[in-house]
């Protein structure tokens, strides 16, 4: 990816990929989110303690990263994640994201497919990698996980890496999908739930076969909204919403006036 440095090495330290500038980063973020929030933390004993794995859940806040995060520095691993270029062009912020071993992805874009290499590298090293297949917030109305793209589907079946569902509640309540106030008082129960890995070997060799990554796509999606289900009390829609049919824009804050 022109202009950015990704570094390969290695995972090292406690939690297991943490480096110098992750951790000051964890010093200042995780007090104010336990000022914030509380916890129903369950399931992490699915999450490997090391070698490469890829974590996958739902997406409905801008404080999403932050929250998963926590979820899993706190059980043992500093998580690399594809983010969106634009975050990595803001002054000192995109310095910060890049030291702390953050890869930048061009959505929507030829370039988009640089980031599965960036990827497969790191898990080749043994990272850990966090990815939100639908690509953006949700655009449900009631916040379910909507039809996503098959990046996910993709680098599971060409890394044959180990596939962690996560499904998370909460996160909308103390910022609003697509809002930027936070929710200080009183404290939000944040609910992060990981499941058991997901099987991709019926797919293995088929990256390139758009029937086979819609299928795979579809089977991760099922998971993290069967983990979901309970935590909000309630089943999932009949119809998923999907939007490859909707007018609404792929990616970037639907709700502002256009």
């Amino acid at each position: 990816m022109a202009g950015y440095q990704i570094s390969y090495d290695p995972p090292k330290g406690k939690p297991l990929g943490v480096n110098p500038t992750f951790r000051i980063g964890a010093f200042v973020v995780i007090p104010i989110l336990r000022a914030i929030t509380k916890r129903d933390w369950q399931g992490a004993h699915n999450i490997p303690k090391s070698g490469p794995v890829i974590v996958c859940s739902n997406h409905l806040s801008y404080l999403d990263v932050l929250l998963l995060t926590h979820y899993l520095y706190k059980n043992g691993r500093a998580p690399r994640y594809l983010g969106k270029s634009g975050i990595f062009k803001v002054p000192v912020l995109g310095k910060i994201l890049l030291a702390a071993g953050q890869v930048p992805v061009e959505r929507e874009s030829k370039a988009a497919g640089e980031a599965l290499v960036h990827a497969v590298e790191l898990l080749k090293a043994g990272h850990l990698i966090g990815v939100y297949p639908e690509g953006t917030l949700t655009r449900d109305a009631n916040h379910w996980p909507m039809i996503a793209k098959t990046g996910l589907a993709r680098l599971a079946i060409v890394s044959q890496a180990p596939v962690i569902p996560i499904a998370q509640w909460g996160s909308q309540i103390v910022m609003p999908t697509y809002g930027k106030k936070i929710k200080l008082f009183p404290r939000t129960k944040i609910m992060m739930h990981a499941g058991p890995p997901l099987d991709f070997s019926k797919w293995y060799g088929k990256e390139e076969d758009s029937q086979a990554l819609t299928e795979a796509t579809a089977y991760a999606m099922r998971a993290i909204t069967d983990l979901l289900e309970p935590m909000r009390g309630e089943k999932r829609p009949v119809e998923i919403f999907d939007p490859h049919n909707s007018t609404l824009p792929r990616t970037g804050n639907f709700k502002k006036k256009r």
